[in-house]
């Protein structure tokens, strides 16, 4: 239906890499809505062009960043300010009702019936099923609402720091109203909870429609051997079977549109058959050009901000190589 679409946001390379992804499985599953990515400033043209060959609109937005690093040092998060751009969402007024998903999530079967749902509708948090996990939510577009959210953000503020928190004071009787407005856990499964209540995974994790990757490390995170199809390390506090399944998507139809954009110029997908790619990409990583060179002081404030530079001097990489020389 035109009317109604599918909807996630990516504020950098690292989370488009998810939206690709999330939109391929979507594909892949047959949906009949269409698919929009909003996008942030900090996202590469060679990512957005990924993205609009599977996406039907790719728009870009201002990065909308709570400041509020108390609650997110609390977390542990400082990177989830910039969720608050999430918000941008419902603006999307030429659309009468979207599903959002975050870019760590992908789908495992066709989840169309979810526009029969009205706003606000979310699958529990596993944390505190008295709040909705934000990864996944019904909602109906409007100025209105969107204004009111940003008046409640600059009066409230967000009880954890994070979008999650603005949405569940925003619509508070999530809990109490109507049981109608609960999507399934099915909807929304949290790698997490898979390990904290295993018995319940092994007796319903059949019916999963939807995989959220909760948690700092995503499946980008890994290296892929896609000649063993395996994932190389330790997959702690995340189910295997899907991490795989992640991979399978990227490598097989997310990598050679990957490859098109980036025909003249090395890329890596953390795949090992591109490791033809790696070293170039590494030394491009290790050895910024000069005018990418920022001080200390500015680079914390980026780091404050949730800013990162995920794919140059702070990538995890980078980042590992110096807890390596510390460490010894």
């Amino acid at each position: 239906m035109a009317g109604q679409a599918f909807v996630t946001l990516a504020t950098n390379n690292n989370y488009a890499k998810g939206a690709m992804v999330l939109g391929k499985s979507l594909r892949n599953h047959k949906t009949s809505r269409k698919l929009v990515a909003l996008i942030g400033p900090r996202v590469a043209e060679t990512s957005r062009a990924v993205l609009r060959k599977i996406y039907d609109e790719v728009q870009l937005v201002d990065v909308l960043d709570s400041g509020d690093m108390a609650h997110l040092a609390m977390m542990k998060r400082p990177d989830l300010g910039v969720t608050f751009t999430k918000l941008h969402c419902w603006t999307l007024t030429h659309y009468s009702k979207c599903v959002f998903m975050d870019a760590d999530t992908m789908v495992v079967s066709n989840i169309d019936e979810l526009f029969a749902r009205e706003e606000l509708s979310a699958a529990p948090d596993p944390g505190w099923p008295d709040c909705f996990n934000s990864g996944v939510f019904v909602f109906q577009p409007s100025y209105e609402t969107y204004r009111k959210l940003l008046t409640a953000c600059m009066e409230q503020g967000s009880f954890d720091g994070g979008d999650q928190g603005v949405l569940n004071s925003f619509f508070s009787d999530w809990a109490t109203a109507d049981i109608s407005r609960h999507l399934p856990f099915i909807y929304n499964l949290s790698s997490i909870a898979i390990y904290t209540y295993l018995p319940a995974f092994k007796q319903y994790g059949h019916n999963a429609k939807v995989v959220h990757f909760l948690g700092k490390l995503k499946p980008w995170d890994y290296v892929y051997d896609a000649t063993s199809k395996s994932v190389k390390g330790q997959t702690s506090g995340m189910q295997p079977n899907y991490l795989l399944q992640w991979w399978d998507v990227f490598s097989s139809s997310v990598v050679p549109l990957m490859k098109e954009e980036y025909s003249e110029q090395p890329f890596y997908t953390a795949c090992s058959e591109d490791n033809s790619h790696v070293e170039a990409a590494q030394m491009q990583l290790s050895h910024p050009t000069p005018s990418l060179q920022i001080s200390s002081q500015e680079r914390k404030q980026r780091w404050e901000q949730g800013h990162a530079d995920y794919l140059g001097m702070d990538s995890f990489a980078n980042i590992e190589k110096k807890l390596d020389s510390f460490l010894k």
